[in-house]
């Protein structure tokens, strides 16, 4: 079998052949699907591996206190050959991995051949093709639970048990240092605990990947940011706790501990960094300093580890390998999300040059899988999710007679943020037959300013007021994502015609508590902001492209960006992702250009960043693929579009330039810098329909398609597995 080997002496690094292990009493023989690299402690080890003998020497005090006590009880001569003979040897490389169990050995009876197990220890669970795993360093994979998330096991209980040594308590602030590998694991345990999180890590990257995972705040420990974040949650108090999960040669994590940390808070250290406690900081806070040691308790006992002597849980409740399953449980139930965490996954084959890489640092990761070439399918086949299917709520109404508007048609906005002023409010102000009756808004100050802007008759933060205001004819619902479904019902329920900017819900149950508003009133009058497809130039392009016959391949690229830090956006535990809040743009336009609604969805993203890749399937076999990409620069245009069937081509650049490719050509001439996107036409069409009781200008029926399938795509994402979107009768 191969197996990766370091050689210390020389730092050299090589995949060895070499004999299989035996499969001994007590244990497992394991073949692995994954293993992970620690691009913390594995990496520390390949860089001191190649340093001069002296940096060995300064990089490890420990060791060198062990050589001179030899040197004093053996000699020079003996010493020095012990020493060398131990440097000049290959050892192995590698604590976290998952695989098939292949061969159970005597007196092992909760696991059998063909089970997915979950792998630990720097002796046991290494980066080879087989491992020799005893009992208490192993654990059963839940069913479902991808491979390549198990073999997170290791470095997932590592980060549990320093949780643990935190001993947080729901309500509590934590403040994590280090955003590395077990640092993002540490903000997701804590944030599943109920304990809001401020992380510090230099990298811009690592800030943003912690505050997409749970964490409150994140940023620069050199900057204030982090204090003012602390400052603000804790109301000046300072941290309940404190988790070093940092490395390195500075005393800085630990100075910004002291801080940050409140009186008699606690401090833990998780990671592997210089702990030189300034006395006086604290002395006068009289800080608990704990440390946290590797897995949980067993580590380093050799007859829990090597004999399977289990401690009582009366006793010992959390051990090495019930912090283990703990954690694979965890990763099971999506209270924590590792796919995020991946970087890069590699060939086992690969892996010298893999290693090479990250040393070198052309290869900026936070977590690297190497995955195996044997069983490695079969593996995933274990953890091959069901299929999915979400169901598209029916619109079932009795619908009552559409109320004529009398002119001028009477609107209120609930809402008057950036997009309401920029994108709506300007347009209908200078609209004939409108007036602008009512802004809502929370802060009486937004609302004054509106008032002032665009001529609204009033301004109130009395929501019930408007609903009950028999002269608004309808109501625009402009707000933060998280209250659309609830506002739009209840203006439903009052009776109004509704413009709701996207996204309509945030969840089917938001989505199936609109509907039932719509049951319940008869009054089905309403839009979701979906403009793109009013916009001029599209409409024309769509028009000379003409009717189709057959399926078509449609291909949509988002180049989003990169969202300012502190947006609101970023709030995905209250105001959704960001692809469910305006993803039904984008779903809208290609169901638009299809005339069709989606019958399923899938969707994939790269590790460690909000990119997407949806792909829509339509019933007559169209498909439409959109990427949704938060990483590209910010000169190459947001959206560029193309559509091809029958021999026929339609692109759209950016919505300044369209053509046609088909028997003859036609280009669009170009538009000006301000780009249209139908907003205008869209608001024209709305006020249309109040006016004269006429069709609203979106089916109700397709709003609730295109919303159905925003959602599903999360739940793609979550099963790995196409999501049917199954029409409800």
């Amino acid at each position: 079998m191969k197996q990766v080997v370091q050689n210390y002496k020389s730092g050299e690094l090589a995949v060895l052949d070499v004999p299989v292990p035996g499969c001994k009493p007590g244990g497992v023989l394991v073949r692995s699907a994954y293993s992970l690299i620690s691009t913390g402690t594995e990496l520390m080890k390949v860089s001191e591996a190649g340093m001069s003998m002296l940096g060995k020497a300064r990089s490890r005090p420990d060791q060198v206190a062990k050589v001179m006590q030899s040197v004093a009880t053996n000699g020079v001569p003996a010493t020095y050959r012990k020493v060398m003979g131990k440097l000049d040897s290959y050892t192995p490389l590698g604590y976290s991995l998952c695989g098939v169990v292949e061969q159970v050995g005597a007196g092992i009876d909760d696991v059998k051949v063909g089970d997915l197990v979950a792998c630990a220890g720097n002796e046991h669970a290494l980066h080879a093709e087989l491992n020799w795993v005893p009992k208490n360093l192993y654990a059963p994979v839940p069913d479902g639970l991808a491979p390549r998330h198990a073999a997170f096991g290791t470095v997932g209980s590592i980060a549990l048990q320093g949780v643990r040594q935190g001993e947080s308590r729901l309500g509590e602030v934590a403040l994590v240092i280090g955003l590395g590998l077990i640092g993002q694991l540490v903000v997701q345990l804590l944030a599943a605990s109920g304990v809001r999180v401020v992380g510090a890590d230099p990298d811009p990257a690592r800030c943003e990947l912690a505050e997409r995972l749970g964490a409150a705040a994140c940023g620069d420990p050199a900057s204030a940011a982090v204090g003012t974040a602390v400052a603000e949650l804790t109301g000046g108090h300072g941290v309940d706790q404190v988790y070093l999960a940092a490395g390195g040669g500075s005393n800085q994590p630990v100075e910004l501990a002291a801080r940050l940390c409140r009186d008699r808070g606690r401090v833990v250290d998780i990671g592997k960094c210089r702990l030189d406690l300034p006395w006086n900081a604290y002395y006068e806070k009289e800080l608990d300093v704990r440390f946290s040691r590797s897995y949980g308790p067993g580590r380093y006992d050799p007859s829990y580890e090597l004999e399977g002597r289990d401690y009582p849980i009366g006793y010992v409740r959390w051990t090495e390998r019930r912090n283990l399953a703990c954690f694979l449980d965890l990763l099971a139930r999506g209270s924590v999300d590792v796919e995020p965490l991946i970087s890069h996954i590699a060939d086992f084959d690969d892996a010298v040059e893999t290693y090479q890489r990250l040393k070198d640092g052309e290869l900026k990761a936070v977590a690297v899988l190497f995955r195996y070439p044997e069983h490695t399918a079969e593996a995933e086949e274990a953890a091959e999710p069901a299929a999915v299917s979400v169901t598209v709520p029916a619109v079932n109404v009795q619908r009552s007679p559409a109320r004529v508007a009398k002119s001028p048609v009477r609107l209120a906005f609930v809402g008057a943020g950036n997009y309401a002023t920029s994108m709506l409010l300007p347009h209908l102000a200078q609209r004939d037959g409108v007036k602008l009756s009512t802004v809502v808004t929370t802060t009486a100050l937004s609302a004054a300013n509106a008032q002032r802007k665009f001529g609204f008759d009033e301004a109130t933060t009395d929501l019930d007021a408007v609903l009950g205001d028999t002269s608004v004819d309808a109501v625009f619902v402009v707000t933060r994502h998280s209250s659309h479904a609830e506002l739009t019902r209840k203006a439903l329920l009052a009776g109004k015609t509704v413009f709701v900017e996207k996204p309509l819900a945030l969840t089917e149950d938001e989505l199936a508590g609109v509907l039932a508003a719509v049951e319940e009133s008869g009054n089905d009058r309403l839009q979701v902001g979906f403009n793109r497809r009013f916009a001029p130039l599209l409409q024309e392009a769509r028009q000379r492209f003409g009717t189709r016959t057959g399926p078509a391949n449609l291909r949509y690229l988002v180049n989003a960006g990169r969202l300012d830090h502190g947006s609101w956006y970023l709030q995905q535990g209250s105001e959704g992702s960001r692809f469910v809040g305006e993803g039904g743009h984008f779903i809208d336009t290609a169901s638009w250009l299809l005339d069709a609604d989606p019958v399923s969805v899938f969707a994939t993203a790269p590790s460690g960043n909000e990119d997407l890749q949806v792909v829509l399937r339509y019933p007559d076999g169209s498909t439409a693929t959109i990427s949704y990409v938060t990483s590209g620069p910010s000169g190459f245009p947001k959206e560029t579009l193309d559509l091809i069937a029958d021999g026929r081509a339609l692109r759209l650049d950016d919505f300044v330039r369209a053509s046609v490719y088909g028997r003859k050509r036609w280009v669009s001439s170009r538009l000006p810098k301000a780009r249209d996107k139908g907003q205008n036409a869209e608001l024209a069409a709305f006020v249309k329909a109040v006016r004269t009781g006429g069709p609203m200008p979106v089916p109700l029926e397709s709003l609730v398609a295109t919303t159905a399938a925003t959602l599903a795509v999360q739940s793609a994402l979550a099963s790995g597995a196409p999501v049917t979107l199954a029409r409800a009768r």
